[in-house]
């Protein structure tokens, strides 16, 4: 099938390369030139496992195309991805679908046959209905089918979900759009992926949804590891017991600076703004937010109650600054708000990452950045782990307990055990786990 995404972001891009390996025909069209010339180039403009090398393979074998002509992209295609960003509008917080509304005016102009124009980003409801009205009133003689079918896709994990979805989300409103679907995601019939067709509304809704949710529960086990330090519980242990339970499952309980990257934050606050524009507000993702926002600030003072509250004058050395690992996405990372957290109380930051030390520079200032953990911990009075990459999972403390001023060891994400860090001589502070100066229990669950 011949199909055309329009916007080579994130979403796009592993869309696009995904589909071609399937064996479609697949242009991939953005306007920026920059971007487009480094995709010909074979240079990719994320960081994401295997996606480099998927774009090679299909681009050899010219079932993927890049360009900036939407007309070239458009005019033979049996199905349009809409794929571009929605970020939240400046101002009030709603998605801003100025990017969704242009590409749906200008596709409008080269439609010459039925083609089925799909809503790949994320978008509040009633999106659908308003981007058919655009393509309608651009040309009323366009035959066309809109449908919603968003992504699910996890940062450092996506190919993985394209291929291997848990369900595939379809909105229709014209039955003509089922076939065109059902043929586009026909190849993961071996995978047994659930196709679960809709009304276009309810599909919209679907991912807002389930993002609110995940986000829902991650910020209940990090309130959970707070009442877990105030009692002297475990959090892991805790997480671990409720998640045997089939009815919650283990998955989003692990406690940790809060929830960041370029769907959670968004997509809340974008739910929380359609429900209180339709008079029904939903005050649990209300919380949700102000409770996410709050803890990332909140685990600098973490840390700066760790070094001995007055951190005017020391060094704290950061592992990790991307919201998650495997990605070099730094938007609304919990690192931000810690780095500022440590400067505005006297500290220098020093830091380092495997992949998203540039992309912080453009967010982030008057860091020393590092150029492995070791160089990253020397001098420091503190170590604290942001994010849980593997390359910090088995850290060499002898050495770093050489080259750090203080012993200080903050593991935000849980990825150590005190007495196998306290044994190299290391004081060490963790999320929602006994203090130092409760008693430790024994536990049965996995640190």
């Amino acid at each position: 099938m011949r199909i055309a995404v329009v916007g080579s972001g994130y979403v796009g891009l592993v869309s696009g390369a995904c589909l071609a390996d399937f064996g479609h025909e697949v242009t991939c069209i953005d306007s920026d030139e920059s971007k487009i010339a480094a995709l010909k180039r074979g240079v990719i403009p994320i960081y994401e496992p295997g996606l480099e090398q998927m774009v090679e393979r299909n681009v050899e074998a010219k079932r993927l195309l890049f360009t900036t002509s939407l007309e070239e992209g458009v005019n033979k295609a049996e199905a349009i991805f809409i794929a571009v960003g929605t970020p939240s509008r400046r101002g009030d917080g709603h998605a801003d679908l100025s990017y969704v509304y242009g590409v749906a005016r200008d596709i409008a102009r080269s439609i010459r046959r039925f083609t089925v124009v799909i809503t790949k980003s994320t978008v509040p409801v009633g999106t659908g209905d308003e981007v058919e009205r655009i393509i309608r009133e651009a040309n009323p003689d366009a035959d066309v089918a809109v449908v919603s079918n968003p992504e699910f896709l996890r940062e450092g994990a996506a190919i993985e979900d394209f291929k291997r979805p848990d369900r595939i989300v379809i909105g229709i409103e014209d039955e003509r759009a089922r076939a065109v679907m059902t043929e586009i995601y026909r190849p993961l019939y071996l995978n047994k992926a659930p196709l679960l067709f809709t009304a276009r509304r309810t599909s919209e809704l679907i991912k807002y949804a389930a993002n609110a949710f995940l986000a829902l529960k991650i910020t209940f086990i990090n309130e959970i590891a707070d009442l877990c330090e105030a009692v002297g519980s475990n959090v892991q242990d805790v997480a671990h017991g409720i998640g045997l339970d089939n009815r919650i499952g283990g998955k989003f309980l692990h406690a940790g600076p809060g929830y960041g990257g370029s769907c959670f934050p968004k997509d809340t606050l974008a739910l929380v703004k359609t429900a209180q524009d339709n008079g029904s507000p939903l005050r649990l993702i209300e919380t949700t937010v102000a409770v996410n926002d709050q803890r990332k600030r909140a685990m600098a003072r973490k840390v700066a109650r760790a070094i001995g509250h007055d951190i005017r004058g020391k060094t704290v050395a950061l592992l990790g600054l991307t919201f998650k690992p495997n990605t070099d996405d730094m938007r609304e990372s919990p690192a931000i708000a810690i780095v500022q957290g440590l400067q505005d109380a006297g500290a220098t930051v020093r830091a380092f990452d495997p992949e998203g030390m540039e992309a912080a520079k453009s967010c982030i200032s008057d860091v020393t950045y590092g150029t492995d953990p070791y160089d990253t911990a020397a001098g420091a009075d503190a170590l604290v782990l942001v994010t849980e990459w593997d390359a910090f999972r088995a850290l060499d403390f002898p050495r770093l307990r050489e080259l750090m001023k203080e012993p200080l060891f903050v593991d935000l994400r849980n990825v150590y055990r005190r007495d196998l860090i306290a044994r190299h001589g290391f004081r060490y502070i963790s999320v929602g786990r006994p203090r130092e100066d409760i008693p430790v229990a024994l536990s049965t669950a996995a640190e």
